[in-house]
């Protein structure tokens, strides 16, 4: 397993989809461990009852069907399926609400997805946070400059039991960024990679469950953005401007 998970480390993210299905037939015994831990890239499909496109996840599935956060069904429907309890439904209905219009405000795009369910274990529940934002010149909020464009964000929340008018709250999120560009004046480039962060946090529960979390996210994707920009690009225009400078800093090398 050890082993396994250094191999998705390293492997291309474009080819994790690949990598992840010829594990699975190799290790099947830990199929149950690889689900869980490897990230993929997020699909979409869309309710028909509803018109609405919803994330699919291991989070909302149960053997080969997808639960919608919209209408609350499966998709392809399924007898005997798991679903939240009444109260857990009511808050993520109103937590699919509010993320709607966090996605809104912050990405000017793409479809979310929020998914809760209880935790027998540690008396208490997980949500899931999805956005799925495609940048590409065909996709939803396109700036047209990307060939291809994702960005995949999966925001999962451990909330524990109350204690003394506060709960602990344990947020692990990651974010999957896939760029390519083709154009005539810099060619075909591509960038494409992930981060995973986890936060802890002991909040008031006078505020409420949904206005905690929509905080912990907020903070997270802040410090997430500010990772990716300052150093993974900044990084890599770096190393790239020092291997291929551009122009005009070599119009003003002296001459040798």
């Amino acid at each position: 397993m050890e082993a396994a998970m250094g191999l998705i480390r390293r492997i291309h993210p474009k080819r994790s989809d690949t990598a992840l299905s010829a594990l699975l037939s190799l290790l099947p015994h830990h199929s149950s461990d690889l689900l869980s831990q490897v990230d993929q890239p997020l699909q979409v499909l869309c309710d028909v009852d509803c018109g609405k496109g919803f994330i699919l996840c291991e989070y909302n599935r149960d053997a080969d069907s997808y639960r919608s956060p919209w209408s609350n069904k499966y998709h392809p429907p399924l007898e005997e399926a798991l679903f939240p309890s009444s109260e857990l439904r009511k808050l993520e209905i109103e937590a699919n609400e509010a993320f709607t219009i966090y996605r809104e405000q912050y990405y000017e795009g793409g479809i979310s997805s929020v998914y809760l369910w209880e935790d027998d274990e540690r008396e208490g529940f997980v949500a899931c946070f999805l956005i799925k934002k495609d940048g590409s010149k065909t996709g939803h909020g396109r700036r047209g400059y990307l060939q291809e464009g994702a960005w995949d964000a999966i925001h999962v929340i451990e909330v524990g039991p109350e204690e003394e008018k506060a709960v602990h709250y344990c947020l692990t999120s990651t974010v999957m960024l896939s760029l390519t560009t083709n154009d005539e004046s810099s060619g075909t480039f591509s960038l494409s990679g992930s981060i995973r962060r986890q936060m802890n946090m002991d909040l008031a529960i006078a505020d409420g469950h949904l206005c905690n979390m929509g905080r912990i996210i907020e903070e997270m994707e802040g410090r997430l953005r500010n990772t990716l920009d300052q150093v993974y690009f900044g990084k890599t225009k770096e190393m790239v401007c020092t291997l291929r400078p551009p122009p005009e800093i070599v119009m003003r090398l002296p001459n040798s």
